[in-house]
């Protein structure tokens, strides 16, 4: 069965509300990261996404430009929408938002690296923790 997913740059409180649902659902309910780490100073400047599957809000990311580059980050999908193209699109639909620019690059958990290698990402460095949770720093190869 084929999946409508559909990602568009939030342009609504609204939306970013639903952005905001998501990611309390995946990161802070599920993954247990304390919800004081998860909202940070970076939301009213960064470019955020929300994936819709099939018209329902089931995923988000977040696009910001640091000093020395462009920072992809909190990926989040729905228990219930995974394995339906929604994380594919989100990275998609974020490296085409950084066409042009140099030096993306991403903080993957460990479980998702092979994943992200798919979208010609590489592991640079060792293996750290962020929010107590085992990532490495991976780079888009351009």
């Amino acid at each position: 069965m084929e999946h409508l997913v559909e990602v568009n740059v939030v342009e609504s409180k609204d939306q970013l509300n639903k952005v905001f649902d998501i990611r309390r659902t995946v990161f802070v309910d599920e993954q247990k990261v304390d919800e004081r780490e998860e909202y940070d100073e970076f939301e009213e400047t960064s470019k955020h996404l929300i994936a819709f599957l099939s018209g329902d809000a089931v995923g988000a990311a977040r696009v910001r430009r640091v000093p020395n580059g462009i920072k992809l980050e909190r990926y989040a999908v729905l228990a219930n929408a995974r394995g339906k193209g929604v994380g594919a699109a989100l990275v998609e639909k974020s490296l085409e938002l950084c066409q042009g620019h140099e030096n993306i690059y991403l903080h993957a958990q460990i479980q998702v690296v092979d994943f992200y290698k798919k979208f010609n990402f590489v592991v640079e460095g060792d293996e750290f923790l962020e929010a107590g949770i085992r990532h490495y720093k991976m780079m888009l190869k351009q």
